[in-house]
């Protein structure tokens, strides 16, 4: 923003000065031939008084010295003419004598009497010179007349220096326009930049403070009033978390008891009310992993996670250990394939939940016979950009159409054909967890038939050499009924 509004400043400061210098350039260039050939006329003039008196007496000696003096004074040459244009006297070095000049267009005007003044710009000897005719008598050719020429480049001089002296105050002006512009355009940027910065902050879960004592009025105004929503945004994030943590926690223990009363109620129910019971108990349960889940929802959403190495092989190994005797008894299988010692960052505990809820989810619609696939793949290190480890749960089962894959992950979204018992919010809390663990979570289709689970975890940093974390073996768990 800095630069645009510092470009645009330039852009007009430049498009005033062109429109102010060049007229007054142009206006100077015309000023200054004016002059130029004012002041060679008025030498010119001069010069034929002296010149007339020296040829009415006869005396062509004097004329010519005349002509030479005014030459050397002029730092030029001066040429005189009869009526008829033959050469009287002249100053210029010729090695041939032209005689006559009565064909210069100059001296012509003024001996046929089409004008008492001729000027006139040329080019004579490899230099451009400016001249002046006219007549020896003043209003009578019959005398003769005289030519006054002198260089031109004196005049250019002049004008050069001065297009020089417009330019580098042209420079001078920019210069301090843009010292100028790029205080007032920091000026303007700053709470911009201070409230880019302090929505940055506020996705990320911490409240900004945002200077309201800088910049024009309606920014300051605009950072205050971004400082007033922050803040109840905030506020009311934070009331929702802690509602929903607060009352996860608070239904633990009734929930706790009230199973605890349905079992004990067991003895004393009727043959014909155990299936209620057992149905009740079952709901229980649910609720209760309802509650469990929201409750870790609520911590997944922490301002200030917390993040620790974890070695990705190792973490599947254990889970696999413990889903194993679940999956036997569906007769699946659980396989792991991937390269030992991959490290990931991810916050405390989440490598586990993601894991089980991914397990659970894929047994659930396992087919008897079929595998729970686990791998996950390393990228190489000579990729550019973070690195993200890919781990990969695929099941077999009936899949989800692509519909159905975008909103599998949204909170309390469940297939319409899927089993009871589930609540809706495992595959919420997988993607959670994954975000903020600075990774993502997503649902493809598997080759085939199936669900590929997606999540991406960024690699950790390897552990020193001389304490290398002990990898472990990854066992192929399977069972049959």
């Amino acid at each position: 923003m800095t630069r645009r509004l510092l470009l645009t400043y330039l852009t007009l400061a430049l498009l005033i000065l062109v429109a102010l210098e060049v007229p007054l350039g142009y206006v100077y260039h015309r000023s200054e031939q004016q002059h130029a050939f004012g002041q060679l006329e008025h030498d010119a003039e001069v010069l034929a008084a002296f010149i007339d008196t020296a040829l009415r007496d006869g005396d062509l000696p004097r004329a010519d010295l005349l002509a030479r003096e005014s030459a050397q004074r002029l730092g030029g040459h001066v040429d005189i003419v009869d009526a008829r244009g033959e050469l009287l006297t002249s100053t210029h070095s010729w090695k041939h004598p032209p005689g006559s000049l009565a064909a210069a267009p100059d001296l012509r005007t003024v001996l046929d009497g089409s004008g008492l003044i001729s000027t006139r710009t040329a080019e004579y000897g490899g230099e451009r010179i400016m001249s002046v005719a006219v007549p020896v008598h003043p209003g009578d050719a019959g005398q003769g007349a005289i030519r006054v020429s002198v260089p031109i480049a004196p005049m250019e001089n002049r004008i050069h220096q001065f297009w020089i002296i417009l330019a580098a105050a042209g420079v001078a002006v920019l210069a301090m326009v843009a010292l100028v512009a790029f205080a007032l355009a920091r000026w303007i940027s700053r709470p911009v930049r201070e409230l880019e910065r302090a929505t940055r902050r506020l996705a990320d879960g911490t409240l900004p403070l945002v200077s309201t004592d800088t910049g024009p009025p309606e920014l300051r105004r605009l950072a205050a009033t971004f400082h007033t929503t922050a803040s109840r945004l905030q506020n009311l994030i934070a009331t929702q978390r802690s509602f929903v943590g607060d009352a996860s926690h608070q239904l633990k223990t009734p929930l706790a008891a009230l199973r605890l009363r349905l079992e004990n109620l067991e003895p004393d129910v009727a043959p014909s009310g155990t299936r209620n019971l057992r149905a009740a108990l079952a709901e229980t349960d649910r609720l209760a992993r309802l509650v469990g889940t929201l409750l870790a929802i609520a911590r997944s959403e922490q301002t200030c996670p917390v993040r620790e190495t974890v070695d990705l092989p190792t973490a599947v190994a254990d889970r696999i250990f413990l889903w194993t005797p679940l999956a036997a008894e569906q007769d699946v299988q659980l396989v792991a394939t991937g390269p030992d010692r991959t490290p990931v960052r991810a916050v405390a505990g989440a490598v586990d939940q993601i894991l089980d809820n991914l397990l659970s989810n894929a047994l659930r619609v396992a087919p008897p016979g079929s595998a729970v696939r686990i791998s996950w793949l390393v990228p190489p290190a000579d990729r550019p950009g973070p690195g993200l480890v890919e781990l990969h749960v695929v099941d077999a089962g009936p899949g989800l159409t692509a519909e159905q894959r975008s909103r599998a992950l949204d909170p309390f979204w469940r297939a319409p054909d899927a089993a009871k018992g589930g609540t809706g919010l495992g595959l919420s809390l997988v993607r959670r967890l994954a975000e903020a663990s600075d990774g993502t979570a997503r649902l493809a289709q598997a080759p085939g038939r199936g669900i590929d689970a997606v999540i991406t975890l960024p690699v950790a940093r390897p552990a020193p050499a001389d304490d290398p974390a002990p990898a472990r073996g990854l066992p192929v768990a399977s069972g049959t009924r």
